[in-house]
């Protein structure tokens, strides 16, 4: 029988409302989806449960936060800016929540063993971290040969800054046999998108490792949730001009996201083009490889990126079309 079919009759939908909300990042739906597949609330979910974020200062990690304190959440908030991460926690705080301020340069290892030390005295532990600080290098590899301090820079807060994390909170989680690590990756993972090797090996290094230590705890209460985030207006895409005109998530759609994790605990959350173009790449790679490539020529390096070695941007009114139809069938990837 077809799941979907399965899913619709356990919960009283259609199935085609079923298979909508599972496969469009809209703003209501994760959260719908949850209550609807476990029928547990944020409330519940975060009652009595501390939630450290990274990258709490701004954009995604600011809204999960304010709303994990509408929910009546603990949250720690941790990113390098202190009066951001005041004026985030007056806002968790304004919506009924509790927050924690730890300024951190996550590229600190030291600061980073500080910091968990610092958040267990206070706090006393940790139940559910949030992986969600990151950095995004868009830049292809003609522009790359002499760059090798920008994998250097993605790994180090993408991936080294989370597994140190990791390695400080998870023996208290498995001690108490209960936690869970959501690592807000990209669907650029799924797609493997020309220009973001240095971005996608890095989340791609965090998605794996996660995998591992899932098979090593499984028995022990704690979860490893990989979010595989569609494109987002946050100002880390802000230096690519040609993003403007991209769908994206709000932060605060990413935001419920991260809500709906926590509610549902699932292994893994993927926007339905990264799920499809992840099974086709593991069929026929030559066909992904293909589609990437044309769109590698489709869409320019950015001003940012230091010279444009693509098309130009004032192309012709045919060709912006043919952008837009492209973008619009992979929704969510950011070329």
């Amino acid at each position: 029988m077809n799941p979907l079919k399965i899913v619709a009759a356990a919960v009283g939908r259609p199935v085609q409302a079923v298979n909508k909300a599972l496969t469009r990042p809209a703003a209501h739906t994760p959260l719908g989806v949850a209550r609807m597949l476990r029928g547990g609330t944020l409330a519940d979910a975060v009652a009595g449960r501390i939630v450290l974020i990274t990258g709490a200062s701004s954009g995604i990690g600011r809204a999960a936060a304010v709303e994990i304190g509408g929910a009546g959440g603990t949250v720690v908030l941790v990113a390098r800016g202190a009066e951001q991460l005041a004026e985030a926690a007056k806002e968790v705080e304004a919506a009924g929540g509790t927050a924690h301020v730890h300024p951190c340069d996550l590229t600190d290892y030291a600061a980073i063993d500080a910091l968990v030390a610092d958040v267990l005295a206070e706090c006393g532990r940790v139940d559910v971290l949030v992986n969600n600080a990151g950095r995004s290098i868009r830049r292809s590899l003609a522009l790359s040969y002499d760059r090798f301090h920008d994998f250097e820079r993605t790994m180090a807060l993408n991936y080294f800054a989370p597994l140190r994390l990791m390695l400080g909170l998870l023996p208290g989680m498995r001690q108490r046999r209960f936690g869970q690590v959501i690592n807000i990756s990209s669907i650029g993972v799924q797609t493997k998108v020309a220009r973001f090797g240095a971005y996608i090996a890095s989340k791609a290094a965090l998605d794996t490792v996660s995998d591992a230590f899932q098979a090593e705890t499984q028995d022990e209460g704690v979860r490893f949730t990989t979010v595989h985030m569609p494109l987002v207006r946050t100002p880390m895409i802000a230096p690519t001009t040609l993003y403007d005109n991209f769908p994206t998530l709000t932060p605060a759609e990413a935001g419920h996201v991260i809500c709906a994790a926590i509610i549902e605990r699932p292994r893994r959350y993927s926007p339905a083009f990264g799920r499809a173009a992840s099974f086709a790449d593991s069929i026929t790679p030559e066909i992904m490889d293909f589609v990437r490539n044309k769109a590698f020529a489709m869409f320019p390096d950015s001003t940012a990126a230091g010279k444009d070695t693509g098309k130009p941007d004032d192309t012709p009114a045919d060709e912006s079309v043919a952008r837009r139809m492209f973008v619009e069938f992979t929704n969510g990837t950011h070329w």
